[in-house]
């Protein structure tokens, strides 16, 4: 028997087709992503924009939709739900404008 591989752990494993990017849309994201006002109370989905490393949620929130709670001068405080176990926990979470 060969040697098994290790199974690694790292914030972006598993992510290769989840944060690729469509065919010739490659590239930082234009200034309306950030012209763009947000209030608190407002709805967002975080998507991740794989092309902007700064700020950028951990995997498990790629896709989700939360309700903003703090508004800062580059980021955005998203507050949503997370099941675990047989519970749900409230996360904040601090996101870049770009991944919003």
């Amino acid at each position: 028997m060969g040697k098994l591989h290790t199974i690694s752990k790292g914030y972006r494993h598993g992510t290769r087709d989840k944060y690729a990017k469509k065919y010739r849309s490659k590239g930082l994201p234009g200034v309306s992503r950030y012209l763009t006002t947000f209030k608190r109370g407002d709805y967002v989905d975080i998507v991740v924009d794989s092309s902007v490393q700064k700020g950028m949620p951990y995997s498990f929130y790629h896709g989700r939709t939360g309700v903003v709670f703090n508004v800062n001068r580059n980021a955005l405080g998203v507050e949503m739900t997370k099941i675990v176990g047989n519970r749900q926990l409230r996360k904040r979470i601090h996101v870049r404008i770009e991944h919003v």
